[in-house]
């Protein structure tokens, strides 16, 4: 798939004149939990700009968006880094930034960074029913998970979606009474179990710090 042109790329909270000396691409599902990194730990240098998070649904354009992003601003930042695991593009994700030299993250996809990589596999046998949510997937559940599955329109298809799936495990960055009820109510809605399990921002944060 060739790159998106400029005008499917808008990038909010960026400053025009690249006032770090790092640069994050992140996916925009991600974007909340790094600008509260950012502000946490007081890292100035660092700044973000993100592609859509709607993209999980279409990983195909990752790369190529990724590619532009690059290229756009590389004159700028001595230092860019990719804050975004495979997530679903088949190593093609890696192959374009080891392409480009900049580092992206390790793992398969979000879940697995904020539980840490090392917890989440040796979870993984065990987990093969689960459906992970996060704080982010919590908040944007029917714009990314049941409206595109078309259940607002036929609910009855939930169990043939979700029928071989036992819990719904919502990793939590933050402790929020809010997210987690409404995290209980996703559980509820898809008949499953429900287990909240708090990891914070997990290989993230350590994936950030000290960077520049």
């Amino acid at each position: 798939m060739s790159a998106p042109d400029d005008r499917s790329l808008t990038e909010t909270g960026l400053p025009p004149d690249g006032t770090g000396r790092v640069l994050v691409i992140g996916c925009g599902a991600l974007a909340h939990e790094i600008l509260a990194l950012k502000r946490l730990n007081g890292w100035n240098h660092l700044d973000l700009t993100c592609l859509p998070a709607i993209w999980h649904n279409h990983p195909d354009r990752i790369a190529p968006g990724l590619r532009t992003l690059v290229e756009r601003h590389r004159a700028a930042y001595p230092t860019i880094l990719v804050a975004y695991a495979d997530c679903g593009t088949g190593g093609g994700l890696a192959r374009t930034c080891a392409e480009l030299g900049v580092e992206m993250m390790e793992g398969p996809h979000c879940y697995a960074f904020f539980e840490g990589q090392a917890a989440f596999a040796a979870r993984a046998s065990e987990e093969i029913d689960a459906f992970y949510l996060t704080d982010f997937l919590t908040r944007q559940f029917d714009a990314f998970v049941w409206r595109p599955l078309g259940l607002d329109r036929h609910p009855e298809l939930a169990p043939l979606y979700f029928g071989n799936y036992r819990s719904l495990v919502y990793l939590a960055q933050t402790e929020d009474a809010a997210l987690d009820r409404q995290a209980a109510a996703c559980a509820a809605r898809l008949g499953l179990a429900y287990e909240r399990r708090p990891t914070g921002y997990g290989d993230l944060a350590a994936f950030l710090a000290g960077r520049g």
